[in-house]
């Protein structure tokens, strides 16, 4: 998953494997067992590839079928004579032994070029979504596993934690509820569904433009101007980002940047406000309706900071403790402004564009030259070598293996020292028409310990859209688009680390707020010359890596005005924050009270309804829009303290893999970080890091 995410995402288990996967000792069909002794037999590997629609198809209903017997087993076990074994072993082997079913239906949405077995693939998604659903709302089960923990059988620390992530699931999703709260339950949450549509909806259908003089788009690329309909002598300017935020880094004109950022910040009308507010009180009703006082308590529970007035308390200490680095970067716009268009007060509708003037005086960098030190075959290359030294790896490729997709490739995973498997990785790079357009990690079956002793590694597929090699000639790489493939990789490697006993530990399943923190800590090797010149060379000249000085300002390009920038996100996540903690909030009139303090005096732009265009708060992240920024600052924290002296030592990468990759979900991820630490985590490496290159 742009910073900030957006669509920021990990695909861990596609849609539908959030759950307490299904299923015990499935028979495969004919024809699987048939693909099956095609390929190699590969030690460890039961994911499954290339499947038909039909067998998507029969694969699902099996998967049903098999979820349901074993659920009802349990269901019938005497609450009196409840064990391990017969309450909990059960639910325990079907996440394991089945989530690779459930990729094996769902993976081919993303890839398969057939229409048929996408169509298969989403509708199987569907099915198995509903079907999930029932097996967290299921009375009878919660109870059986709920008496197996009131009993307090001693079973170990990973299985306790295990028990204890069953019982929450059950409840969080009105297990325990009465049959009339239950159907109230439904009813709220449809209508949350529903909303949330109308409110992407409504942004979706925003159709307004402004037609705008070519002196009234000053300062604009020629190649921009040629991009626009030309109407009656002027430029038709869709109010789509594509459009707007060009203008407002580039156009020198301040009043037309006024008006695009005016009309823009009304994408969503009144008709959004109102739609967010409710939303909003339905959240509340859910919460309430679940045991929890507020929404972002229900929300923030599962998460590392359990509860949202250490999220409050989080938010108010970075605004505070950046103010000093923002003021300094809000001086040094405001001079900019004051030398170009005299002495005019400063908005908002300024920011991007003297952000962006003071970039080009500062950074030394030429974005179109740096693309040709990035071919995408020197990276991919690179970044496997990297993390084989620094976490003592070996990936070996795997030839004549079932894939597909003719471009994609398959990786063993080895531990360097040991020798021992730990797992495998497909690469699918580059683009194609029907594939999934964002690069992101899917976990196609995850590590596990079996009844018998031997261990099930994990298989990760990483997704992405390289260009393709073109008469020969290697396809070159966006910077953006090098850091994104990196990060995403660090999913790979941290699933394939995960040595956790129980299949729902997995390192791609684990909550948002843990689950980015060692992908952003790894991204800080793209900003360091010695392991970028590893994974750059000239197109025409690979021996030729990316100079220091330009590493130096790419790294100085990222934290320019970071003070300012990250202001912007607390006051969303502020936002956020009290009003799925508030009851009866007016967003809008919440928002004019906060954007000044939070944003150092500059005041909200008038005219501009910024919750009629909030699509986090409104779907996706609604009470978690803080989690990437705290991952930011636990990742600059280990970053600061265990690497950043010697980037490739060995000793390092492997004690970070063993003590921090390897338990996944099996431990709580604070105690996981403060151990590793040796203290508390700490603001201060963040902040510091960030102000050292801002200005």
């Amino acid at each position: 998953m742009s910073p900030r995410r957006k669509e920021r995402r990990v695909v861990a288990v596609a849609g539908a494997a959030a759950v307490v996967a299904v299923g015990l000792n499935l028979a495969f069909s004919a024809v699987a067992a048939h693909r099956r002794r095609k390929r190699q037999e590969l030690p460890g590997f039961n994911a499954q590839v290339n499947l038909s629609a039909a067998e998507i198809k029969r694969l699902a209903n099996r998967i049903i079928a098999k979820s349901k017997e074993t659920y009802d087993a349990v269901a019938a076990v005497p609450l009196d004579k409840v064990n391990f074994a017969n309450a909990i072993a059960p639910l325990a082997e079907l996440d394991a032994q089945q989530f690779p079913l459930v990729q094996a239906c769902v993976l081919p949405r993303m890839v398969s070029p057939s229409e048929d077995i996408c169509r298969a693939s989403a509708d199987a998604e569907k099915r198995l979504d509903s079907h999930f659903l029932l097996c967290r709302q299921r009375e009878d089960v919660y109870r059986v596993v709920k008496a197996f923990m009131e009993r307090g059988e001693r079973i170990g620390p990973e299985a306790t934690r295990f028990v204890q992530c069953l019982v929450r699931e059950f409840e969080r999703n009105g297990a325990k509820l009465t049959q009339a709260k239950k159907e109230e339950m439904e009813k709220l949450k449809s209508l949350i569904d529903d909303l949330n549509l109308k409110y992407i909806q409504n942004m979706s259908d925003f159709t307004k433009f402004l037609l705008l003089s070519e002196e009234e788009l000053a300062g604009m690329p020629p190649e921009f101007l040629k991009d626009l309909e030309e109407t009656d002598g002027k430029r038709k300017v869709l109010l789509t980002g594509y459009y707007v935020t060009p203008i407002l880094e580039h156009c020198k004109v301040g009043s037309t940047r006024k008006q695009i950022a005016v009309a823009y910040g009304q994408k969503g009308g009144k008709q959004n406000v109102a739609i967010l507010e409710k939303l909003v009180q339905i959240r509340h009703r859910l919460a309430r309706l679940l045991g929890y006082s507020n929404y972002s308590d229900f929300a923030i529970e599962p998460r590392m900071p359990m509860t949202s007035r250490k999220v409050l308390e989080f938010l108010e200490e970075m605004s505070e403790q950046l103010s000093d680095l923002a003021n300094r970067e809000l001086t040094v716009l405001k001079e900019l402004k004051m030398k170009e268009e005299g002495n005019a007060q400063f908005g908002m509708e300024d920011l991007l564009y003297y952000m962006k003037r003071g970039e080009q005086h500062k950074v030394d960098l030429d974005i179109g030259e740096i693309k040709r030190y990035f071919p995408v075959k020197l990276v991919i290359s690179g970044m496997l070598k990297m993390f084989q030294d620094l976490f003592a790896l070996r990936f070996e490729e795997i030839k004549d293996v079932e894939v597909w997709h003719d471009t994609v490739r398959l990786f063993s995973v080895w531990d360097a020292s040991s020798s021992d498997l730990l797992g495998y990785f497909f690469l699918d790079m580059f683009s194609r028409e029907g594939k999934y357009d964002h690069t992101c990690v899917v976990a196609l079956q995850n590590g596990y310990m079996c009844s018998n002793g031997s261990r099930k590694v994990p298989v990760a597929v990483l997704l992405s859209q390289c260009p393709k090699e073109f008469d020969g000639n290697s396809a070159l790489l966006r910077f953006p688009e090098v850091v994104r493939i990196f990060h995403e990789f660090s999913h790979v490697v941290h699933h394939i680390s995960n040595r956790a006993t129980f299949s729902r530990f997995s390192s791609l399943r684990l909550e948002g707020d843990f689950a980015e923190i060692p992908s952003l800590l790894l991204e800080n090797w793209c900003y360091e010359s010695i392991s970028l010149k590893m994974m750059s060379g000239f197109y025409q000249d690979i021996t030729k890596s990316v100079t220091t000085e330009a590493c130096q300002s790419l790294k100085r390009r990222r934290d320019m005005f970071a003070g300012l920038k990250l202001k912007q996100e607390i006051l969303l996540c502020l936002v956020d924050q009290i009003i799925h903690t508030s009851e009866n909030v007016d967003i809008d009139d919440l928002v004019k009270d906060l954007h000044p303090k939070v944003m150092l005096g500059i005041p909200l732009l008038e005219g501009t309804s910024p919750a009629s265009c909030f699509p986090r708060i409104a779907v996706g992240y609604d009470a978690v829009c803080y989690s990437y920024i705290w991952s930011e600052v636990f990742a600059a924290d280990l970053f600061t303290t265990k690497f950043k002296d010697d980037l490739l030592n060995q000793h390092a990468g492997l004690r970070f893999r063993n003590k921090v990759l390897a338990p996944g979900g099996s431990k709580d991820p604070l105690e996981i970080i403060t151990d590793y630490l040796g203290r508390e985590p700490s603001l201060q490496p963040f902040i510091q890091s960030r102000t050292r290159n801002a200005l």
